[in-house]
């Protein structure tokens, strides 16, 4: 390993991020330009270290340079300050291993006591089969422990592709850490627009008492993709979409949706009442889950006027494939504020748009007025918080449509985060990695959490993998999706708003 030359002088205050894959796409992407913006506005603790981890044969000004490019090309604001970047990335230093060779968190440890520093945050940047060798290691060298200082770890997801396995990486890594220093991380919870929904829900006095039963119909969740799975084909198609989106980002949606206000806003606290709307979710196993579920899978079609092969076809899918690129499921919450109130989610590949939104449709008035049929029936209230992109909240009335007849026509108010606040959310990363720093792990999933979300899952896995099916429904890339999931909502008199 190149020799670290430290620049500054030991401080108890010092934080390390040591990033475990540090060559990978996510650091260049997501962590370095999250860690730049951070800088950028003056958050970050100093002195901080990054040390990078991986296996190729980089030196320190390799991984800087790579590291600088990430920030040049994803940076979120224009220009980049080259100042503060520089700052960043002169206390940037490569360790050369691989993940399973001990020498090598040995050599980290060594680096860690020579920059003196007592605050480390380890993440793993890494895919997920290399996170239990990971920690296992971390526990031999005894990374974890330090008296004066703290040490966390960032998992991201996938944690875990099925219960029995999310339950053996939690045994692992709780042999090393302690839960308050575990986190979980799913990108989705640090959406500013995510974030929103409980500031929208519990900060309008306008809403929050209409927020149950009593008003509202039901609740669509959606995330709509146009890709396809592109080069993660090999790691998709022994995923689908009920591990990669439902497991979490669905899920993670429906609690902040359901959940009930927190007596206060801290991490315990929030999570608790997210644990509670999993736990009160109807049973779906079985017989159950085949009639609440619905998916299907892409065929040739056309996206953008370009022609675009079906998911069978793709590189690394196996030809017989039956992995869901599209799902659809109802669920239930049974407590006292949604007892009967249907939430349909659903996820696809190849669709027209790419959206992601929670769709709130409130009760019809009751009756028609002067005899006539329900005025209201083609222009529902529907309350619409889009997460990406136009990141806003669109509220649908009934209004009179000029004329000499009593005829009422949808219109829309609509609040953007772009209009109202100037260019757009930070990004889900900046947000944090700043907590994770700081130690609040409010928007990060807890163990419990995690278990809750994959017994949910693994019902629905364990009723298709019963059913045995040789091929699955489809629907042709760049529609509006399956025919069958149409029908899914029909049955209830209800439909699904258009992507």
């Amino acid at each position: 390993m190149p020799e670290i030359d430290v620049k500054n002088e030991r401080c108890s205050e010092g934080v390390a991020i040591v990033i475990f894959g540090v060559t990978g796409d996510l650091a260049r992407r997501k962590l370095m330009p999250g860690l730049y913006e951070n800088a950028r506005l003056g958050r970050l603790p100093e002195p901080l270290y990054i040390l990078g981890f991986a296996r190729r044969s980089w030196s320190h000004e390799k991984m800087r340079d790579v590291l600088r490019q990430g920030v040049m090309d994803y940076g979120r604001t224009k220009p980049i300050d080259e100042s503060i970047l520089n700052g960043l990335l002169d206390n940037a230093f490569y360790i050369e291993s691989t993940f399973q060779d001990q020498s090598g968190y040995a050599t980290l440890n060594q680096a860690l006591n020579k920059l003196g520093v007592e605050n480390t945050l380890f993440y793993l940047s890494t895919p997920p089969g290399w996170y239990a060798e990971i920690v296992e290691h971390i526990g031999q060298s005894d990374l974890e422990k330090c008296p004066q200082g703290w040490r966390r770890i960032v998992v991201e997801k996938p944690f875990g592709r099925d219960l029995e396995s999310a339950l053996s990486l939690d045994g692992k890594l709780h042999a090393v850490f302690d839960e308050d220093q575990i986190y979980r991380m799913d990108h989705y919870l640090g959406k500013e627009t995510v974030q929103n929904i409980l500031a929208f829900r519990f900060g309008n006095g306008i809403f929050e008492p209409l927020w149950n039963r009593k008003y509202i119909d039901h609740l669509q969740i959606t995330m709509a993709e146009t890709e396809g799975v592109g080069t993660r084909a090999g790691y998709y198609d022994k995923a689908g979409v009920v591990r990669d989106v439902f497991q979490n980002h669905l899920l993670q949606l429906l609690t902040l949706s359901a959940m009930e206000a927190p007596a206060v806003f801290n991490a315990k606290a929030v999570r608790d009442e997210k644990v509670k709307v999993l736990k009160s979710i109807n049973d779906i196993s079985g017989e159950k889950a085949i009639k609440n579920t619905f998916r299907a899978q892409y065929v040739s079609g056309t996206i953008d006027g370009s022609r675009v092969s079906s998911y069978r076809d793709e590189p690394d899918v196996a030809p017989d494939s039956i992995t869901e690129t599209y799902m659809a499921a109802r669920l239930f919450v049974n407590n006292w504020r949604w007892a009967g109130v249907p939430f349909y989610l659903r996820s696809g590949k190849r669709l027209p748009n790419r959206v992601t939104e929670i769709a709130i449709q409130f009760t019809q008035v009751p009756l028609a007025l002067f005899g006539q049929r329900n005025l209201a029936g083609e222009a529902p209230n529907v309350l619409v918080i889009r997460i990406q992109p136009d990141e806003g909240i669109t509220l649908f009335l009934g209004a009179k449509a000029p004329g000499n007849v009593m005829r009422i026509e949808p219109v829309r108010m609509r609040f953007s985060y772009a209009e109202a606040f100037g260019g757009h959310p930070p990004e889900a990363y900046e947000r944090l990695l700043l907590d994770s720093l700081i130690g609040d792990a409010t928007l990060f999933t807890r163990s419990d959490e995690v278990e809750e979300a994959w017994r949910l899952t693994q019902g629905i896995i364990d009723a298709w993998d019963e059913q045995g099916l040789k091929n699955l429904p489809i629907y042709e890339a760049g529609t509006q999706g399956p025919h069958g999931a149409d029908f899914f909502m029909q049955n209830d008199n209800r439909a699904w708003r258009r992507i």
